[in-house]
Protein backbone atom coordinates (compact mmCIF):
# COMPACT_ATOMS: atom_id res chain seq x y z
CA UNK A 1 0.00 0.00 0.00
CA UNK A 2 1.43 3.48 -0.65
CA UNK A 3 0.56 4.69 2.57
CA UNK A 4 0.96 1.83 4.74
CA UNK A 5 3.35 3.82 6.44
CA UNK A 6 0.88 5.97 7.37
CA UNK A 7 0.25 6.09 11.65
CA UNK A 8 -2.72 4.29 12.20
CA UNK A 9 -3.34 6.63 15.33
CA UNK A 10 -3.27 9.31 13.37
CA UNK A 11 -6.61 11.10 13.77
CA UNK A 12 -5.69 15.42 12.89
CA UNK A 13 -6.30 14.17 9.29
CA UNK A 14 -7.71 10.74 7.08
CA UNK A 15 -5.20 8.09 7.25
CA UNK A 16 -5.91 5.61 4.51
CA UNK A 17 -4.56 2.81 6.71
CA UNK A 18 -6.70 4.05 9.55
CA UNK A 19 -9.77 4.12 7.42
CA UNK A 20 -8.94 0.42 5.55
CA UNK A 21 -9.23 -0.99 9.06
CA UNK A 22 -11.92 0.64 10.23
CA UNK A 23 -13.67 -0.41 6.82
CA UNK A 24 -12.42 -3.93 7.65
CA UNK A 25 -13.55 -3.72 11.28
CA UNK A 26 -17.35 -3.06 10.03
CA UNK A 27 -17.30 -5.85 8.38
CA UNK A 28 -16.60 -8.26 11.26
CA UNK A 29 -19.24 -7.25 12.85
CA UNK A 30 -22.12 -10.02 12.82
CA UNK A 31 -24.13 -10.41 9.53
CA UNK A 32 -22.62 -7.67 7.83
CA UNK A 33 -23.41 -7.85 4.24
CA UNK A 34 -22.86 -5.11 1.49
CA UNK A 35 -26.54 -4.27 2.43
CA UNK A 36 -26.07 -3.74 5.85
CA UNK A 37 -22.73 -1.78 5.31
CA UNK A 38 -24.16 0.69 2.70
CA UNK A 39 -26.98 1.30 4.93
CA UNK A 40 -24.66 2.15 7.64
CA UNK A 41 -22.96 4.65 5.65
CA UNK A 42 -26.18 6.00 4.19
CA UNK A 43 -27.58 6.42 7.51
CA UNK A 44 -24.29 8.25 8.95
CA UNK A 45 -23.98 10.71 5.64
CA UNK A 46 -20.82 11.93 5.07
CA UNK A 47 -19.12 9.82 7.86
CA UNK A 48 -16.19 8.25 7.40
CA UNK A 49 -15.66 4.12 8.42
CA UNK A 50 -13.13 5.47 11.70
CA UNK A 51 -16.47 7.11 12.91
CA UNK A 52 -18.17 4.62 12.81
CA UNK A 53 -16.25 1.60 14.78
CA UNK A 54 -14.30 2.02 17.89
CA UNK A 55 -10.51 2.73 18.56
CA UNK A 56 -10.01 -0.94 19.81
CA UNK A 57 -11.68 -2.73 16.93
CA UNK A 58 -9.43 -0.13 14.30
CA UNK A 59 -6.51 -1.61 16.25
CA UNK A 60 -7.38 -5.18 16.38
CA UNK A 61 -8.22 -5.27 12.33
CA UNK A 62 -5.29 -3.37 11.82
CA UNK A 63 -2.44 -5.87 13.06
CA UNK A 64 -4.82 -8.92 11.71
CA UNK A 65 -4.96 -6.96 7.95
CA UNK A 66 -0.66 -7.06 8.60
CA UNK A 67 -0.32 -10.42 9.78
CA UNK A 68 -3.28 -11.64 6.12
CA UNK A 69 -1.14 -9.58 3.71
CA UNK A 70 2.63 -10.77 5.35
CA UNK A 71 1.45 -14.24 4.86
CA UNK A 72 0.05 -13.33 0.94
CA UNK A 73 3.24 -11.37 0.61
CA UNK A 74 0.85 -8.77 -1.46
CA UNK A 75 2.25 -5.03 -0.40
CA UNK A 76 1.95 -3.39 -3.75
CA UNK A 77 -1.27 -1.80 -3.05
CA UNK A 78 -3.64 1.13 -2.98
CA UNK A 79 -6.87 1.58 -1.66
CA UNK A 80 -9.93 4.21 -2.72
CA UNK A 81 -12.23 5.72 -0.32
CA UNK A 82 -15.58 7.02 -0.95
CA UNK A 83 -15.62 11.32 -0.82
CA UNK A 84 -11.59 11.42 -1.58
CA UNK A 85 -11.17 12.09 -5.17
CA UNK A 86 -9.68 9.69 -6.74
CA UNK A 87 -13.20 7.61 -5.91
CA UNK A 88 -15.55 7.06 -9.02
CA UNK A 89 -18.58 8.54 -8.08
CA UNK A 90 -20.48 6.27 -11.26
CA UNK A 91 -19.86 3.00 -8.59
CA UNK A 92 -22.73 5.09 -6.50
CA UNK A 93 -24.82 3.89 -8.98
CA UNK A 94 -24.90 0.55 -8.08
CA UNK A 95 -27.39 -0.63 -5.29
CA UNK A 96 -24.95 -1.08 -2.16
CA UNK A 97 -22.29 1.22 -2.87
CA UNK A 98 -19.06 0.17 -1.75
CA UNK A 99 -17.34 2.58 0.35
CA UNK A 100 -13.51 1.28 0.27
CA UNK A 101 -11.62 -0.55 -2.88
CA UNK A 102 -8.74 -2.20 -3.04
CA UNK A 103 -6.72 -2.04 -6.30
CA UNK A 104 -3.26 -3.19 -7.74
CA UNK A 105 -1.97 -1.56 -10.68
CA UNK A 106 -2.68 1.04 -13.21
CA UNK A 107 -5.51 2.81 -10.72
CA UNK A 108 -5.55 5.39 -14.45
CA UNK A 109 -7.58 2.39 -16.05
CA UNK A 110 -10.88 3.30 -13.83
CA UNK A 111 -11.47 6.39 -16.18
CA UNK A 112 -10.10 4.64 -19.97
CA UNK A 113 -12.84 5.73 -22.58
CA UNK A 114 -15.28 3.34 -23.47
CA UNK A 115 -14.74 0.56 -20.90
CA UNK A 116 -17.09 -2.25 -21.32
CA UNK A 117 -17.56 -5.63 -19.19
CA UNK A 118 -17.63 -8.75 -21.64
CA UNK A 119 -19.23 -11.81 -19.39
CA UNK A 120 -20.20 -15.00 -19.77
CA UNK A 121 -20.42 -19.13 -18.74
CA UNK A 122 -17.52 -20.09 -16.67
CA UNK A 123 -18.36 -23.33 -18.39
CA UNK A 124 -18.95 -21.90 -22.22
CA UNK A 125 -18.83 -24.00 -25.36
CA UNK A 126 -16.35 -24.18 -27.64
CA UNK A 127 -18.10 -21.99 -29.83
CA UNK A 128 -18.48 -19.36 -26.67
CA UNK A 129 -14.74 -19.42 -26.34
CA UNK A 130 -14.87 -18.87 -30.30
CA UNK A 131 -17.30 -15.40 -30.34
CA UNK A 132 -15.25 -14.28 -27.28
CA UNK A 133 -12.14 -13.81 -28.72
CA UNK A 134 -13.45 -12.55 -31.68
CA UNK A 135 -15.90 -10.09 -29.94
CA UNK A 136 -12.35 -9.17 -27.78
CA UNK A 137 -10.53 -8.60 -30.31
CA UNK A 138 -12.87 -6.69 -32.38
CA UNK A 139 -13.85 -4.10 -29.14
CA UNK A 140 -10.11 -3.84 -28.98
CA UNK A 141 -9.27 -3.14 -32.40
CA UNK A 142 -11.96 -0.19 -31.72
CA UNK A 143 -9.79 1.30 -28.52
CA UNK A 144 -12.41 -0.28 -25.82
CA UNK A 145 -10.76 -1.25 -22.43
CA UNK A 146 -11.79 -4.77 -21.41
CA UNK A 147 -13.53 -5.55 -18.26
CA UNK A 148 -14.11 -9.03 -16.58
CA UNK A 149 -14.04 -10.79 -13.62
CA UNK A 150 -11.07 -13.04 -13.94
CA UNK A 151 -13.71 -16.19 -12.80
CA UNK A 152 -12.74 -18.99 -15.73
CA UNK A 153 -14.37 -19.36 -18.88
CA UNK A 154 -15.53 -16.48 -20.87
CA UNK A 155 -13.86 -14.09 -18.29
CA UNK A 156 -10.33 -15.35 -18.31
CA UNK A 157 -10.70 -15.36 -22.14
CA UNK A 158 -11.59 -11.76 -22.37
CA UNK A 159 -8.34 -10.47 -20.08
CA UNK A 160 -6.13 -12.57 -22.27
CA UNK A 161 -7.00 -12.04 -25.35
CA UNK A 162 -7.31 -8.20 -24.59
CA UNK A 163 -3.89 -8.70 -23.10
CA UNK A 164 -2.72 -10.41 -26.65
CA UNK A 165 -4.26 -8.22 -28.92
CA UNK A 166 -2.56 -4.83 -27.20
CA UNK A 167 -5.36 -3.76 -25.54
CA UNK A 168 -6.11 -2.97 -22.03
CA UNK A 169 -8.22 -4.87 -19.32
CA UNK A 170 -9.64 -4.50 -16.01
CA UNK A 171 -10.23 -6.93 -13.80
CA UNK A 172 -12.85 -7.02 -10.59
CA UNK A 173 -12.36 -10.00 -8.65
CA UNK A 174 -14.69 -11.70 -6.05
CA UNK A 175 -12.25 -12.41 -3.22
CA UNK A 176 -9.15 -10.14 -1.67
CA UNK A 177 -6.48 -8.53 -3.40
CA UNK A 178 -4.44 -11.58 -0.73
CA UNK A 179 -6.34 -14.88 -2.37
CA UNK A 180 -6.52 -15.68 -5.99
CA UNK A 181 -9.66 -17.59 -7.48
CA UNK A 182 -8.96 -19.98 -9.23
CA UNK A 183 -5.80 -20.85 -8.48
CA UNK A 184 -4.80 -21.64 -12.02
CA UNK A 185 -5.47 -17.80 -12.78
CA UNK A 186 -2.61 -16.98 -9.96
CA UNK A 187 -0.55 -15.88 -13.40
CA UNK A 188 -2.75 -13.74 -15.42
CA UNK A 189 -4.07 -11.93 -12.04
CA UNK A 190 -0.41 -11.47 -11.15
CA UNK A 191 0.42 -9.95 -14.77
CA UNK A 192 -3.15 -7.44 -14.32
CA UNK A 193 -2.19 -6.15 -11.06
CA UNK A 194 1.75 -5.44 -12.66
CA UNK A 195 0.70 -4.02 -15.68
CA UNK A 196 -3.20 -3.00 -15.86
CA UNK A 197 -5.87 -2.71 -13.33
CA UNK A 198 -7.25 -5.19 -10.46
CA UNK A 199 -9.83 -3.99 -8.41
CA UNK A 200 -11.12 -6.19 -5.15
CA UNK A 201 -14.36 -4.66 -2.71
CA UNK A 202 -13.80 -7.95 -0.69
CA UNK A 203 -12.73 -7.58 2.92
CA UNK A 204 -9.76 -9.56 3.38
CA UNK A 205 -10.40 -9.97 7.32
CA UNK A 206 -14.33 -11.20 6.47
CA UNK A 207 -13.13 -13.54 4.09
CA UNK A 208 -10.41 -15.25 6.11
CA UNK A 209 -12.60 -16.15 8.75
CA UNK A 210 -15.50 -17.72 6.62
CA UNK A 211 -15.33 -21.03 4.65
CA UNK A 212 -15.71 -20.96 0.70
CA UNK A 213 -19.36 -21.61 1.11
CA UNK A 214 -20.27 -17.96 2.89
CA UNK A 215 -17.69 -16.74 0.54
CA UNK A 216 -19.69 -17.15 -2.05
CA UNK A 217 -21.85 -13.84 -1.83
CA UNK A 218 -19.02 -11.68 -2.60
CA UNK A 219 -19.59 -12.99 -6.40
CA UNK A 220 -22.40 -11.14 -6.75
CA UNK A 221 -21.67 -8.00 -5.33
CA UNK A 222 -18.71 -8.15 -7.51
CA UNK A 223 -20.92 -8.45 -10.60
CA UNK A 224 -22.66 -5.47 -9.51
CA UNK A 225 -19.42 -3.48 -9.15
CA UNK A 226 -17.98 -4.51 -12.50
CA UNK A 227 -21.23 -3.22 -13.94
CA UNK A 228 -20.38 -0.24 -12.02
CA UNK A 229 -17.07 0.33 -13.20
CA UNK A 230 -17.52 -0.19 -17.10
CA UNK A 231 -20.01 2.01 -19.49
CA UNK A 232 -21.84 -1.28 -20.73
CA UNK A 233 -21.70 -5.28 -20.38
CA UNK A 234 -21.93 -7.47 -22.92
CA UNK A 235 -23.43 -10.99 -22.34
CA UNK A 236 -21.63 -13.64 -24.66
CA UNK A 237 -23.37 -16.87 -23.56
CA UNK A 238 -24.95 -17.76 -20.19
CA UNK A 239 -27.32 -20.26 -19.15
CA UNK A 240 -30.86 -19.28 -17.22
CA UNK A 241 -28.96 -19.64 -13.63
CA UNK A 242 -25.88 -18.29 -14.60
CA UNK A 243 -24.35 -15.94 -12.35
CA UNK A 244 -23.60 -13.41 -15.27
CA UNK A 245 -27.35 -12.47 -15.10
CA UNK A 246 -26.80 -10.64 -11.90
CA UNK A 247 -24.66 -8.35 -13.76
CA UNK A 248 -27.80 -8.07 -16.38
CA UNK A 249 -29.80 -6.92 -13.97
CA UNK A 250 -27.52 -4.94 -12.41
CA UNK A 251 -26.59 -2.73 -15.95
CA UNK A 252 -29.72 -1.89 -16.03
CA UNK A 253 -30.68 -1.05 -12.93
CA UNK A 254 -27.54 1.48 -12.94
CA UNK A 255 -28.61 2.46 -16.23
CA UNK A 256 -26.08 0.68 -18.13
CA UNK A 257 -26.29 -0.57 -21.59
CA UNK A 258 -26.33 -4.08 -21.69
CA UNK A 259 -25.03 -5.59 -24.91
CA UNK A 260 -26.61 -9.88 -25.50
CA UNK A 261 -24.85 -11.61 -28.17
CA UNK A 262 -27.25 -13.21 -30.71
CA UNK A 263 -26.25 -16.80 -30.51
CA UNK A 264 -28.43 -16.80 -26.93
CA UNK A 265 -31.43 -15.53 -28.66
CA UNK A 266 -30.99 -18.87 -30.53
CA UNK A 267 -30.81 -21.02 -27.96
CA UNK A 268 -34.62 -22.58 -27.17
CA UNK A 269 -33.53 -23.70 -23.86
CA UNK A 270 -33.15 -20.28 -22.90
CA UNK A 271 -35.74 -17.77 -21.20
CA UNK A 272 -33.38 -14.61 -19.92
CA UNK A 273 -32.57 -13.40 -23.55
CA UNK A 274 -35.82 -12.01 -24.67
CA UNK A 275 -36.65 -11.55 -21.18
CA UNK A 276 -33.96 -8.95 -21.02
CA UNK A 277 -34.35 -7.95 -24.62
CA UNK A 278 -37.52 -6.41 -23.46
CA UNK A 279 -36.25 -4.57 -20.44
CA UNK A 280 -34.04 -2.97 -22.45
CA UNK A 281 -30.92 -5.19 -22.96
CA UNK A 282 -29.49 -4.89 -26.82
CA UNK A 283 -29.10 -7.83 -28.97
CA UNK A 284 -25.47 -7.73 -30.66
CA UNK A 285 -25.53 -9.59 -34.20
CA UNK A 286 -22.24 -6.97 -35.38
CA UNK A 287 -19.54 -5.10 -33.92
CA UNK A 288 -21.77 -2.52 -35.07
CA UNK A 289 -24.37 -3.00 -32.83
CA UNK A 290 -21.87 -2.25 -30.12
CA UNK A 291 -19.97 0.56 -31.76
CA UNK A 292 -22.97 2.38 -32.59
CA UNK A 293 -24.05 3.35 -28.64
CA UNK A 294 -20.23 4.91 -28.41
CA UNK A 295 -20.20 7.86 -30.63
Amino acid sequence: MNNISDSILQKSAISPSREMAAYEALWVHDNASFKTVAECFKNSPGAIPSELVTEDEILDAFGNIMESLSKSNIHDFGIRLNGSNDYPQRLRDAAYPVELLYYRGWWDLIDAPKRIAVVGSRKPSEEGIHRTKRLVKQLVESDFTIVSGLAEGVDTTAHMMAIRMGGKTIAVIGTPITEYYPKENKDLQDLIANNYLLISQVPILRYSKQDYRYNRIFFPERNATMSAVADATVIVEASDTSGTLTQARAALHQGRKLFILDNCFHNKDLSWPARYEKLGAIRVRSIEDIQAHFV
